[in-house]
């Protein structure tokens, strides 16, 4: 499979990775010949990158450390839970709980697998899936630091539900009178979390704590390091940097490798150093099935990963390949090489390409 912004795509072309709604259903399936209509449809529901078919790298994989089977039953548990939270009715977290139980099972079980979050987003999903991706990215970063299996899950559990906050209305809320900072979705989070026996304190705290900063300028309180939960420290890093990275924020969407140097810039300053060196040695820098140009000038697409040397992935080049110009490119060769940028250590990826 090969990773194709929506600008390049063009019918006829194969969906190699099934895009999903809000509640876990299907909206398009893999295998799917993409018509005209469907690429417009992509266009209006928000999405800008889609993975296809290529016969020149059918054999590529991406790596996942949660299941799509996993990630569609998270995605449906968390949408559920905020529907129902959005319209002031009461949610049972005991099958998120369970859920949950899985992700951790499952991320223990890929250790050694780094990070893609190339996720497909629409309008209606992108919380959801914003949400997940914390959660699963918070939950490798607890892994790194050697947490126990109960912490884990107190971890991954409020991490999954760190926005809550936002999806009640303010004016409907009946628990803003509770609340010191007005209508800020941490508090309102917290205080919808606080409640729930199946979470712990800690969890809470996650929503309530993953806009502080570690040198008090964060919010809703001005926390500085010692006064901030290490959850929330955790979530701050993963909230960010998946804000980074999504086509459907108000900043402008960084690449993986761009949004990790801004979070190293911002390490000791607004986030607790060890956390963000523990959190960017988990993350693929170059998403498999990227295209990139390496300093020689070669373009090929990313089909291997180093699990330590995030930011020197293995490449295959078609040795005729050329860029077209427009931030497309060619294939024209048959001949291939893979270069694996972890033995040769004098090349480096020059440039991320759109197609």
């Amino acid at each position: 499979m090969r990773h194709v912004s929506l600008d390049h795509l063009e019918p006829g072309q194969v969906l190699a990775k099934s895009i999903y709604a809000s509640d876990g259903r299907t909206l398009l399936n893999q295998g799917v010949l993409l018509t005209p209509g469907m690429i417009n449809k992509l266009y209006r529901i928000g999405v800008t990158k889609i993975y296809i078919k290529d016969d020149r790298f059918e054999d590529i994989k991406v790596e996942e450390v949660v299941s799509e089977e996993t990630r569609r039953e998270a995605i449906s548990q968390v949408s559920n839970v905020m529907e129902c939270v959005q319209e002031g009715k009461d949610f049972d977290t005991t099958s998120v709980v369970k859920t949950m139980t899985n992700v951790i099972d499952e991320i223990l079980a890929q250790k050694d697998v780094l990070l893609n979050l190339d996720d497909i987003r629409t309008k209606d999903n992108h919380l959801f899936i914003h949400s997940l991706n914390v959660c699963i990215m918070s939950t490798v970063i607890g892994v790194s630091l050697g947490y126990s299996i109960s912490k884990l899950k107190e971890l991954a559990l409020g991490a999954l539900l760190h926005d809550i906050g936002k999806v009640m209305k303010v004016t409907d809320d009946p628990l803003r009178r509770y609340t010191q900072e007005g209508n800020h979705h941490a508090w309102i989070g917290f205080n919808i979390l606080r409640k729930r026996h199946e979470l712990s304190l800690s969890s809470a705290h996650i929503a309530l704590q993953h806009h502080e900063h570690v040198d008090g300028t964060g919010e809703p309180r001005s926390l500085k390091s010692i006064e901030i939960h290490e959850y929330a420290k955790i979530v701050a890093v993963t909230n960010f940097y998946d804000n980074l990275i999504s086509p459907l924020t108000p900043e402008p969407t960084l690449l993986p490798y761009q949004a990790s140097e801004y979070l190293m810039g911002l390490a000791g300053k607004k986030f607790d150093h060890e956390i963000v060196i523990q959190f960017l040695r988990s993350i693929a820098l170059y998403p498999t099935g990227s295209s990139v140009q390496l300093s020689t000038g070669e373009i090929g697409v990313v089909v291997g990963q180093h699990k330590g040397l995030p930011s020197r992935p293995v490449i295959r080049v078609f040795k005729e390949s050329h860029s077209s110009g427009r931030g497309k490119f060619d294939y024209d060769g048959t001949e291939v090489k893979e270069v694996d940028l972890g033995r040769e250590t004098t090349l480096f990826i020059d440039s991320v390409l759109k197609s």
